[in-house]
């Protein structure tokens, strides 16, 4: 399955539940691992990305029970318990899997590499290794990206100073600290997602924050082992619901969400654009706050976005663009240059596809402006092998007329397994066409 074709349809309406949180699911393996003894996660997300975060820790002497109802026990082996791997480490797709785990490698007495797919090799690592290094580690790099080769280092605590807000980098110096003498202290310049901070100090970590610093003390005694249910995850849930603001006469409900406030820039942002957006039977677990959402079809109007609130909705960037094409008058977005260095460049790729149906949209070096409402119009269209551009171009064909195909969609499960399948459920007229093989050529799930 490459390709997805959606159409143009009727309202959508249900409730509906999205799959486990991708950062919290990503975390509670690595730190799992770190644990003295067993840890339970219920709800993980088993999408390929995770999933390369659980190769690798299984590389690493972890072993790990998998059950049918996408609970894991995870058999900790405490900070010093991880075993030389035989190979390096494959992070396929996945920025998290090899950033955060260089991080917790750094201290290691034994060396490893981190390896990946062509994709992920493209992507920037010097952010990670710089701070790194200066805690003491020995890494290389090619040119500033992967491979990365770790020898065995002894590591300092310090206080390292982010140049942009960023879990990601914040997460590797924070586990690396784990393992250093004295005290590590990042100082963010705006706030990014502190799921690695919750965790640790749910394990019995010396971790503290206070405004936009973060200090981790290392103490003698192992982290305790995680017993925790994930709650959804934001950044997928917000596809079904955006779908459910530009379509005509919709209302759909995401159950069970994480509604942790550094990931819900999306949310806040639609809100200031005029959508309807309800947020209720908030609850906590393991920390983490988690709600019922729904959206409902609601008139927009285009606004600026940027500052902080750039790093609370990084990764829906793409989809915001879809919603900025059905709003009155120009969404302006900038202060997101990162956008440039994910999976894709996701500023020039949304821009490009977006525009092949209609869109007006002009790329700029931070961002991008969109003038709406337009109509769009289906086409081909290519998701460049990048999951957030492919579900984000679903949504658009869920607005456009006629039909739209979505190449290279089948790198929609990194993120969000199960997504045709949800949005099908809410009345979403999508299917995922396959080569058969025979001389009848590509063949269809069902009718649109």
């Amino acid at each position: 399955m490459d390709q997805l074709i959606v159409g143009k349809g009727s309202s959508l309406h249900g409730r509906i539940r999205v799959p486990g949180d991708k950062s919290i699911s990503h975390r509670t393996l690595l730190l799992g691992a770190l644990a003295e003894g067993d840890s339970v996660v219920r709800g993980f997300l088993p999408s390929g990305d995770c999933m390369a975060t659980l190769r690798c820790i299984e590389a690493l002497g972890i072993q790990v029970e998998e059950h049918g109802d996408n609970t894991l026990t995870i058999q900790g082996r405490g900070l010093r318990g991880l075993c030389r791997p035989d190979q390096p480490l494959d992070c396929v797709r996945s920025g998290t899997t090899m950033r955060l785990l260089a991080g917790i490698l750094a201290g290691q007495s034994f060396a490893s590499t981190l390896t990946g797919d062509e994709q992920l090799l493209r992507r920037p690592m010097g952010r990670i290794a710089e701070p790194l290094r200066k805690m003491g580690a020995q890494i290389t790099t090619r040119d500033g990206r992967g491979p990365l080769k770790i020898r065995p280092a002894k590591l300092h605590g310090g206080e390292h100073t982010l140049p942009v807000a960023s879990a990601q980098v914040k997460s590797a110096i924070l586990l690396a600290g784990l393992y250093a003498e004295g005290p590590t202290v990042v100082q963010q310049p705006g706030p990014a997602r502190d799921h690695t901070e919750l965790m640790l100090a749910a394990m019995g970590a010396d971790v503290r924050s206070s405004g936009l610093t973060v200090t981790l003390t290392p103490r003698s005694r192992e982290l305790s082992p995680l017993d925790l249910s994930v709650p959804g995850d934001v950044s997928s849930a917000s596809f079904p619901l955006v779908a459910a603001l530009l379509v005509a006469s919709s209302e759909v409900m995401v159950e069970w969400v994480g509604v942790n406030p550094t990931r819900t820039g999306l949310l806040d942002v639609v809100s200031q654009m005029g959508g309807e957006i309800a947020i209720d039977s908030e609850s906590r677990q393991g920390g983490e706050p988690m709600a019922n959402v729904t959206a409902a079809a609601s008139d927009l109007k285009g606004i600026e976005i940027g500052g902080s609130t750039v790093v609370r909705m990084i990764d829906e960037f793409p989809l915001l663009a879809v919603a900025a094409t059905q709003a009155k008058g120009a969404t302006v977005v900038r202060d997101a240059a990162e956008l440039r260095v994910k999976e894709t460049d996701r500023i020039a790729c949304i821009a490009s596809e977006l525009s092949k149906m209609g869109a007006h949209i002009e790329p700029e070096r931070d961002g991008f402006t969109i003038v709406g409402p337009t109509p769009l119009e289906g086409a081909l269209v290519d998701s460049h092998g990048d999951h957030r551009i492919a579900m984000a171009l679903a949504v658009a064909g869920l607005v456009a007329s006629g039909e739209t195909i979505i190449d290279g969609a089948r790198c929609i499960p990194d993120s969000f397994p199960g997504f045709v399948e949800r949005m099908q459920e809410i009345g979403a007229r999508m299917e995922w066409v396959w080569d058969r093989g025979d001389c009848h050529g590509p063949s269809r799930e069902r009718e649109l």
